[in-house]
């Protein structure tokens, strides 16, 4: 059983920065672990996923040149480090794992967090 814990979630206005953390009970090389978001009334769509060990990432359109998905092996941590923020940008973020390879926005994921929520103000 993976334990996926977010935090790092807040206020900011736009054009501010977060960084969310999830913290993870199994890091290892071969793990695909993902940022997805979503906000009122619309469907969870896929951030940034990152290949543990290997360093392959994907990132939605919407984010990229924004966005940094990055890990920590010695503390077993995913980081998203989210720049130049915008009101589209709110919505609860979620931490998300799987074994193995496909990895990346469209793939099915086992392991979910409880979420963290992020709110841009105008």
């Amino acid at each position: 059983q993976e334990h996926l814990v977010e935090s790092g979630g807040g206020s900011v206005q736009a054009g501010g920065s977060l960084r969310l953390s999830c913290a993870a009970s199994t890091f290892t090389s071969g793990n695909c672990m993902g940022w997805f978001r979503q906000a009122p009334g619309k469907e969870r769509e896929g951030v940034a996923s990152l290949l543990i060990g290997f360093g392959a990432t994907k990132y939605a359109d919407s984010v990229d040149g924004r966005f940094t998905i990055s890990q920590d092996n010695a503390k077993k941590t995913l980081y998203l480090q989210m720049n130049s923020l915008k009101p589209e940008d709110t919505a609860m973020y979620y931490c998300a794992w799987r074994w193995g390879y496909p990895c990346g926005l469209k793939v099915d994921f086992g392991y979910w967090g409880q979420g963290t929520q992020v709110t841009v103000s105008s």
